[in-house]
């Protein structure tokens, strides 16, 4: 059975509205250490999201694992996951008016070996969005949209934040589902 070595919701459900059989075990590793490093030495964001998966799916020792993060990169720089309202609202502002991506990575292990990986990019236009209504919007969602890296739900009202979309809403979501069960199902686990 594939373990899912990610505590994200999202993730959890994609998986289960596509019929995947699996168990949820979230990593143990320390994402912002990792991150940082990778971006002190220069790494692109996609290869951030990459390795950050990859060392998820390393770290659940189960014959299948599937590890997978996303990564927001903006004007050269990443961007987390918000820890408070304030900070939600500080990221969105820097995002409105401007164009984002995403970068959202799955890592297949197997037997402790990774034997898989893909990286999906996503772009993002949001519109110049004044501060009252940003400031309601965080108001409104911060229980939802504080576990979302940029401070936002593209499949909540998040939506409504945006002019432009480029790329697979799974990537938006945080994973590239498409790739993976044609993975999945190649190697007859799905």
């Amino acid at each position: 059975m594939l373990v899912l070595a990610s505590g994200s919701a999202t993730r959890r459900q994609m998986l289960e509205a596509a019929r995947i059989p699996h168990e949820v075990r979230p990593a143990r590793i320390d994402e912002a250490m990792v991150r940082d490093s990778l971006v002190a030495e220069g790494a692109p964001p996609r290869d951030v999201a990459d390795k950050l998966a990859e060392m998820k799916a390393l770290s659940v020792r189960a014959p299948l694992v599937l590890g997978s993060d996303q990564v927001l990169a903006h004007e050269g720089g990443l961007l987390s996951k918000p820890d408070s309202p304030e900070q939600a609202l500080d990221h969105l502002r820097r995002l409105r008016g401007s164009t984002h991506e995403l970068h959202s990575a799955a890592v297949i292990v197997e037997e402790g070996r990774p034997t898989w990986r893909h990286v999906s990019r996503a772009r993002l236009t949001m519109w110049d969005v004044p501060d009252d209504w940003l400031t309601a919007y965080v108001d409104r969602n911060w229980d939802d949209i504080r576990h979302s890296v940029g401070g936002y739900l593209i499949e909540a009202e998040g939506v409504r934040l945006f002019d432009r979309i480029d790329g697979d809403h799974f990537t938006i979501l945080g994973m590239p589902l498409i790739p993976l069960l044609r993975h999945l199902h190649i190697r007859g686990y799905a």
